[in-house]
């Protein structure tokens, strides 16, 4: 599930997959395969990504419905 928060937040904040994988320190194309949900994401960069996107890391993994604790 968390790969169509993250999606859907890079959209909603009119973000690139590239912009979003620079961040991360990673390639365009792994941070696509991370999307597409063939790659796992790790802690640090759920971590890294609530922060970006000031939204809790439990929204991003989808235990929770709301994007604030």
């Amino acid at each position: 599930m968390y790969y169509k928060r993250i999606r859907e937040l890079r959209e909603d904040n009119d973000k690139t997959q590239k912009e979003i994988a620079e961040l991360l320190n990673t390639t365009q194309q792994h941070y696509s395969r991370i999307e597409n949900g063939a790659t796992e994401i790790t802690a640090d960069r759920v971590v890294i990504l609530a922060k970006f996107y000031n939204v809790s890391t439990d929204y991003i993994l989808g235990l929770k419905d709301t994007q604030k604790d």
